[in-house]
């Protein structure tokens, strides 16, 4: 049923970029008015960031972004008994990013036992195997990473179906000012279908650039990535640069998509793109010469300057027992296996 809705609906707009339907569920449980919870989520959101300055500066740097982006829009009236839906916000930190907060739309928020979530079809699972990914990316003598920008909010929501994003935030992100409606415009990280929207997308963009870019980049895109990593390897220098700057171009060309954060085991293809498309701790070096710092991606550190993986254990004193030598042993993020061979 996913699939079938996206092959239908999932197009471009006349911006060049995918919009997609929020994929509902048929037959569907028919939504309550959740605003007055949405509300109180809101106003415990406001105490949590007023006794906290630091945070409140890191939500108000993310909300931000959303709306100069367009990511939201001020939302329209609704009509009589119009259906909708309005998504709390809440925020988390990844343990290795303490000074950036990413905005979370709770989509699983329940209001007499339904939630948004529970009324979409969560599509398939699209990601490509981890194993598989990594092994390929050390295949080869060049090895090569890159991002896709905000991947989830590239992907716009069909307009008919923007009234289920339906948020309460702040007008103009002053937190002085009242609370106002919004509305997202695109897919939001929270939502169940996410994923699958924004990876069939992604491949989406890759396969209408065939004709003109060549079956190389649909290849790259649709084997090796991994959500919005991009990993692989060739022979050659001169083969990885190719394959990323076509890969650049042609997602930007037919999806508006941003590919970037480059990496790579040679300085001379990190030396093939603008400094303001490397990984974000390499846009200040001088790359024949500085050392490079580890680069972090799919959870694993690898040092480009050696084109070693590292593995750094907890500094936590364990007893040495069986049970505490297979504790530290289990603590290690390690999908390759390393440490059984």
């Amino acid at each position: 049923m996913f699939m079938k809705q996206m092959d239908n609906e999932f197009v471009r707009d006349s911006e060049g970029s995918w919009v997609a339907p929020l994929p509902f569920r048929v037959p569907r449980q028919p939504l309550p008015s959740n605003r007055p919870q949405a509300l109180h989520r809101a106003n415990m959101l406001d105490a949590s960031l007023n006794r906290n300055p630091v945070k409140r500066e890191h939500f108000l740097t993310f909300m931000s972004k959303i709306l100069d982006n367009n990511h939201a829009e001020l939302a329209p009236p609704l009509h009589e008994h119009e259906e909708c839906w309005y998504l709390p916000l809440f925020g988390v930190y990844h343990p290795k990013k303490p000074d950036q907060i990413r905005g979370v739309f709770d989509s699983s928020a329940k209001c007499n036992g339904v939630s948004l979530n529970s009324v979409l079809l969560t599509g398939p699972d699209l990601t490509n195997d981890l194993l598989g990914v990594l092994l390929r990316f050390r295949k080869e003598m060049v090895a090569v990473t890159a991002d896709v920008q905000h991947m989830f909010h590239c992907f716009v929501v069909r307009k008919d179906h923007r009234n289920y994003l339906r948020f309460l935030w702040h007008k103009d992100n002053d937190l002085q000012e009242n609370l106002v409606e919004y509305r997202m415009r695109v897919h939001v990280f929270g939502n169940s279908p996410s994923p699958a929207v924004a990876t069939l997308g992604l491949r989406k963009a890759a396969q209408a650039s065939e004709q003109e870019f060549g079956s190389h980049v649909t290849s790259f895109v649709t084997r090796d990535f991994y959500v919005d990593d991009g990993l692989t390897s060739c022979p050659t220098k001169e083969e990885a640069v190719k394959l990323m700057k076509d890969t650049q171009q042609a997602l930007a060309k037919y999806g508006n998509l941003r590919l970037h954060k480059f990496a790579s085991n040679c300085a001379e293809v990190m030396s093939a793109f603008h400094a303001s498309d490397l990984a974000s701790n390499l846009k200040d070096l001088d790359l024949e010469c500085d050392s490079k710092p580890l680069q972090r991606s799919l959870g694993l550190s690898w040092d480009v300057n050696t084109d070693n993986f590292l593995f750094q254990l907890s500094s936590e004193n364990k007893p040495i027992t069986r049970r505490g030598i297979l504790s530290t042993i289990n603590s290690l993020y390690d999908p390759l296996d390393f440490w059984l061979r």
